[in-house]
């Protein structure tokens, strides 16, 4: 637990396009005196008019990343852009590491992932607010095994990071098994053997996280890759 004086409340401003979870988020933070909500944002259009209408400040943010209008990314980028300077924390279902690292980057103070909220938010809340960074224990575990340089697994991530994961050749295979076309034609249009064909293809479906062709067809036309 964080020591954080009584005297001065902690206003929080929370930023999710999940009505429900933002009145869960509020639930457990009133269960706490030193914690107040001022106000909340279902886009990160509105987190950023929020912030910049005057007299409109929080203590912290807590901003999700998969947001209509303008997503979590872009928030931070805006904030950097124009020189707001705001204690953030990130509470999302993501947990891969190059997320985190990206969020980290941009300026976040705390990342929380929302299976683990209700046991970490208060805590990331006081901790943020004193100055401090704060994980909850999963994302410590990857941070811990990233800096030890051991192997860490591919995490949840949105559409448009496992997009950066892939190679252009990859990208290539991609194209033409959306387009119908079976692996002996991939290998005869791209001039590859069948086993590499069959090789990119098993990359895909591992990289995209889904089971067949189809998944593949759909992730592509979703991400305006064909």
């Amino acid at each position: 637990m964080c020591n954080v004086s009584n005297e001065k409340k902690i206003y929080v401003h929370v930023a999710d396009d999940h009505k429900i979870l933002i009145e869960g988020i509020i639930a457990v933070i009133n269960t706490d005196k030193d914690i107040e909500i001022r106000d909340y944002s279902l886009t990160g259009k509105e987190v950023i008019d929020w912030f910049e209408k005057k007299g409109n400040k929080a203590d912290v943010l807590i901003l999700d990343i998969t947001m209509p209008v303008l997503d979590g990314f872009e928030v931070l980028k805006h904030f950097n852009k124009v020189g707001i300077r705001q204690n953030v924390i990130i509470l999302s279902s993501y947990d891969d590491i190059k997320i985190v690292q990206e969020m980290l980057s941009l300026g976040c103070n705390g990342y929380i992932t929302k299976n683990n909220a209700g046991e970490h938010i208060v805590d990331a809340i006081k901790a943020v607010a004193n100055g401090e960074q704060y994980f909850s224990s999963d994302i410590q575990n990857i941070l811990v095994k990233t800096f030890a340089g051991q192997h860490v697994p591919i995490g949840d991530a949105p559409d448009k990071f496992l997009k950066e994961t892939l190679t252009d050749r990859e990208l290539d295979v991609l194209k033409l098994i959306s387009k119908q076309h079976n692996s002996p034609e991939i290998a005869d249009k791209l001039n590859l053997g069948l086993s590499t064909v069959e090789t990119h293809r098993k990359n895909l479906l591992r990289k995209l996280k889904v089971k067949n062709s189809v998944g593949l067809a759909v992730y592509a036309v979703k991400n305006k890759i064909v």
